[in-house]
């Protein structure tokens, strides 16, 4: 019976040792939880990876407007299309978020739901129109902006985001838009993820959420909601 009860108590004191130790890793997080149905929640939107002379047969474009049929057209989402002539088509969207610790290291997860018409296990030019094209997201000290490469006069982002399949030290990916159905049309899904970095010396950072395609055609997503909740890091 002694021997017992010294187990029980090594057995009680390790569950204590590991409760401290989660406890010490994370502190209260940080929560922003945006909905799109009535505006774009202050989020903005841009594109890389294609020419920066001749880019109209591209047609890129983002807007705020109802969701698309069959899915509930009194609701708002954040549309961003493009048509991926360059292979490489990068399409995001950004969001500057104030309030953090200064230099503190975040984790953060992501919930990112969209509705998507690209069907599950396709054929299309270049790849697949839902698995080859992939979601990402993660944050940024800079403001995540296009440049023009002087080398080949593309347009490339300043951050070492998402490579199609590939993680970059600003994005992770963390999925694709296959709709999970066999029909072209609309269906609301969603993608979770983790990103670990460190916010700026004013406690800033940029959220990112973005697509890079493999799929050489047309795109177009409708962004209904993001959440990202930051955890503070201790170790």
């Amino acid at each position: 019976m002694r021997l017992f009860s010294i187990y029980m108590l090594f057995l009680s004191s390790l569950t204590l040792i590991s409760c401290q130790e989660d406890e010490s890793t994370f502190l209260d997080p940080v929560e922003v939880n945006d909905d799109f149905s009535s505006s774009m929640m202050d989020w903005s939107g841009d594109f890389a990876d294609y020419p920066s002379e001749g880019d109209t047969d591209f047609e890129l474009s983002i807007s705020h407007e109802a969701l698309p049929a069959p899915l509930d057209q009194s609701k708002n989402g954040i549309r961003i299309s493009g048509n991926n002539r360059s292979d490489d088509l990068f399409m995001f969207i950004k969001k500057k978020v104030d309030g953090l610790k200064a230099n503190q290291r975040y984790r953060v997860r992501f919930t990112v739901n969209f509705a998507s018409n690209a069907a599950s296990n396709q054929v299309g030019v270049g790849g697949a129109p839902g698995e080859s094209v992939y979601v990402g997201a993660g944050f940024s000290v800079v403001e995540p902006m296009k440049t023009i490469d002087s080398t080949d006069n593309y347009y490339r982002m300043n951050i070492d985001k998402m490579q199609q399949s590939q993680d970059g030290a600003s994005m992770k990916v963390i999925g694709d838009i296959a709709n999970g159905t066999e029909e072209n049309n609309y269906v609301l899904i969603s993608r979770t993820g983790e990103f670990t970095g460190q916010a700026d010396e004013n406690g800033s950072v940029w959220l990112i959420v973005g697509t890079d395609s493999g799929f050489e055609s047309v795109t177009t997503l409708y962004y209904t909601g993001i959440k990202a909740v930051f955890q503070e890091m201790t170790n």
